[in-house]
């Protein structure tokens, strides 16, 4: 069992967090707001740290679930960060979405320091961090991915080591920009079937079983049938995702003409006050 620091416990830290106390692990919480961390350890058991730093002092593995590159900046490299304490030989391990340049820098500065490194943004959205299902997609060395996985093994159901430094967040960009296509594609598939004054049920019975299935249509048609939207990822962090995806696509000469529309039509989404709705109220600007 290993002495754990778990920086960040929000939708999604909170429940990692606890897979692995749940699993024997010594977990030190530390979140920016602290009341949150106080009630996460009056749930869950474990210890508070009043900063990142005291609470990677004496850990194994440090692991980090934030917000954006700023945010995990601040929980790394600033004066009161984990790297300043970080013992040579611990692992850290970056769930947060974030650019791939930031993760580079990151990898760079923990070789500098003797730390094992690995960015390793997830995919499955809440429901997967509850259940412990998630899939990560890792970057970094192979000597930082074998000491990762024991441990993230609590709360996932795939995890795959992607490439060096950097890789597991261009493999989260790819996610996002498939997730963006598919969206969309239900959201005007189910407007059509509304129009049309079609059964939608009978509709999603007839073609979920083929072609046209996918995890967003499976999971989504019918709430966005019910105009339901007060779950999963939100609308923020899509365009978040999509812009940094954009902006790695500018690096490397990929042409993303869907991603870029749909980034739009989720600003779109943000003018009619969908900022913190699932992805799956971009349908709200569809006309019905």
């Amino acid at each position: 069992m290993a002495r754990i620091s778990f920086i960040g416990l929000g939708v999604m830290g909170a429940p990692m967090a606890r897979h692995l106390h749940a699993a024997g692990h010594q977990v030190t919480v530390y979140n920016r707001t602290r009341a949150r961390a106080e009630v996460w350890v009056a749930a869950n058991g474990g210890s508070i740290a009043d900063t990142p730093a005291a609470a990677a002092a004496d850990a194994d593995a440090v692991i980090a679930c934030v917000g954006a590159d700023p945010d995990l900046e601040a929980v790394t490299l600033r004066p009161d960060g984990c790297f300043r304490t970080m013992r040579p030989g611990t692992l850290f391990v970056d769930h947060t979405t974030v650019s791939a340049r930031i993760a580079r820098q990151l990898a760079a500065e923990g070789k500098d320091r003797g730390l094992l490194v690995l960015d390793a943004p997830v995919s499955g959205g809440q429901a997967g961090a509850e259940n412990g299902t998630l899939a990560i997609m890792c970057g970094g060395t192979a000597k930082a991915f074998a000491a990762a996985e024991p441990l993230i093994q609590a709360y996932a159901g795939r995890i795959v080591h992607v490439g060096g430094a950097g890789a597991g967040q261009q493999a989260k960009m790819v996610n996002q920009i498939c997730i963006a296509g598919a969206i969309q594609g239900v959201a005007e598939g189910l407007r059509f079937a509304q129009n049309a004054d079609l059964d939608v049920a009978k509709v999603f019975e007839a073609i979920s079983g083929g072609a046209a299935a996918s995890w967003q249509m499976i999971h989504r048609w019918n709430t966005m049938a019910e105009d339901s939207f007060d779950f999963g990822f939100a609308v923020d962090w899509m365009r978040k995702d999509l812009g940094l995806a954009l902006e790695e696509a500018r690096a490397n000469g990929a042409t993303l003409p869907v991603a870029a529309l749909v980034d739009q039509f989720y600003a779109d989404v943000q003018a009619l006050g969908g900022n913190r709705q699932d992805t799956s109220a971009i349908v709200r600007r569809l006309p019905r």
